[in-house]
């Protein structure tokens, strides 16, 4: 069985190890442009998709931050908590740098005789695999086959950093919905935080992100705040994940808005669903071919749509919050939010995706 993944994206390495770990050959075609690692950037994993990282594709115990408690706050209402999360007896998530989780997966793949990288396409669709798995966005299969999407502006940007502060115990994310946008603080360690704050274009006057960051920070004391990075906030879904053999996968299938950490998350729940179909067609006895991308698109397309409108409407109803200034939709919430049932659900839903 030979699978070719195109691109060198952190979700195309993370499906490559899962399926080097099968024995499977897989060889990796490198885009022609070098990709650009954010060393700002981090990840939140949910606790079930670190287990099956753990188990599946490869131990990240070393590098990853493990958080039990999540709150959330509002702009209008900032020395209440609207929504509180917690774990005392485990932890909820676990943040890891893109940069380092990119890296272990890069060097382990290289050691491994199932795996090579290879150059460019040329604008030739490659040959002699069973499967083609497409992570890049620029190539030209993407832009023939993959352009059919749906796709929403949020007339945003992202602005990533890290903050390195005094030790304190840091097993807290802090969320909160400001009047610009979605802040939040995600602990990498005791002595330091990963901030992404999203802002919409018309605050126009936004001149300091460092000051913003100050005066919305109530947890640390702050000694630096490192380089700011910046992306443009989009959402998206795929109308079609697959042509005949070749497989979209990773961000060209879905993006959401990165306020509830859920992206990458999205990516290793498909893995899970793809490995399991490539699995089976092993056992059976039978060879990967195109009925693999059309199960799997049956089994997860529906389950992301609404997984991915779900975070677009908790955005919406902040936004909504935000501009009303509605004592009794925040009230609403908390005292909802509070019912030990309607936590537990949100908290699975959290950890595992949609609950079917």
């Amino acid at each position: 069985m030979r699978v070719c993944i195109l691109g060198n994206s952190l979700s195309g390495l993370t499906l490559a190890k899962a399926l080097v770990n099968q024995k499977i050959y897989v060889d990796i075609f490198m885009p022609e442009k070098t990709l650009k690692i954010n060393k700002t950037r981090t990840i939140g994993i949910s606790k079930s998709n670190i287990k099956f990282f753990n188990k599946n594709i490869i131990n990240l115990e070393k590098i990853i931050w493990k958080l039990n408690r999540i709150e959330i706050f509002s702009d209008n209402h900032k020395n209440e908590k609207v929504l509180n999360f917690e774990d005392n007896k485990e932890y909820l998530f676990s943040i890891v740098r893109h940069y380092e989780l990119f890296n272990i997966l890069l060097y382990n793949l290289s050691k491994n005789r199932f795996f090579k990288k290879k150059k460019s396409l040329n604008n030739k669709i490659p040959r002699d695999y069973n499967l083609i798995i497409n992570t890049d966005h620029n190539n030209f299969i993407t832009k023939k086959y993959f352009n059919k999407k749906i796709e929403k502006k949020y007339n945003s940007f992202a602005y990533t950093t890290i903050i390195s502060h005094d030790k304190i115990l840091n097993n807290t994310a802090t969320q909160i919905f400001t009047n610009k946008g979605p802040l939040a603080f995600l602990p990498i360690s005791n002595y330091e935080t990963s901030v992404v704050y999203s802002i919409n274009k018309s605050n126009n006057k936004i001149n300091n992100i460092n000051e913003l960051i100050q005066n919305y920070n109530f947890r640390y004391n702050i000694k630096k705040i490192k380089k700011i990075e910046l992306f443009e906030l989009k959402s998206l879904s795929l109308r079609s994940y697959y042509h005949n053999n070749i497989l979209s996968f990773g961000d060209l299938l879905h993006k959401i808005h990165p306020l509830a950490g859920q992206g990458f998350n999205m990516t290793i729940r498909d893995i899970i669903i793809l490995m399991k179909i490539i699995k089976n067609k092993i056992d059976l006895g039978l060879d990967l071919d195109s009925s693999v991308n059309y199960e799997f698109q049956n089994k997860s397309k529906h389950k992301n749509f609404i997984f991915s409108n779900g975070i677009d409407l908790i955005n919406t109803f902040f936004n909504f919050e935000r501009k009303t200034k509605s004592d009794l939709l925040i009230k609403s919430v908390k005292k909802f939010g509070a019912l030990p049932s309607v936590n537990k659900f949100f908290t699975k839903v959290a950890d595992n995706g949609t609950l079917f």
